[in-house]
């Protein structure tokens, strides 16, 4: 099991996120690598939460590198830098993708502080 597919994985298992009580909508992530494109499809209602492999339409779509993925399911990148650098495409919703960003672990500053995690 990669680490992004423990992410999602954690992320369904948990099932809810009180920090998206007020969001609803579904994005899927396009993840690229060397042999194709995998999806993750995450459905949220009011904080609850729902993770699969579906790869239909949904409110946001966000494409990314299997590198890039890693690096943000591990801390290590900001996703609005990232959006910002052309590594992480977005289509549809934006507010929604930047809002999703909190699942994400906060990418510590060269100060050793916690940064913003927002994708």
């Amino acid at each position: 099991m990669t680490s992004i597919d423990a992410f999602f994985d954690g992320l369904g298992r948990n099932g809810s996120d009180e920090r998206l009580v007020k969001v609803s909508g579904s994005v899927r992530f396009d993840i690229r690598d060397d042999r194709g494109v995998r999806h993750r499809r995450l459905d949220i209602d009011h904080g609850r939460l729902r993770v699969t492999e579906d790869d239909g339409p949904a409110t946001t779509v966000i494409t990314l590198s299997e590198q890039t993925a890693v690096a943000m399911v591990a801390g290590g990148m900001n996703g609005l830098a990232a959006i910002a650098r052309g590594e992480i495409m977005v289509d549809g919703d934006l507010a929604l993708a930047l809002r999703i960003g909190r699942l994400f672990p906060a990418p510590v500053t060269a100060a050793g502080r916690q940064g913003g995690g927002a994708a």
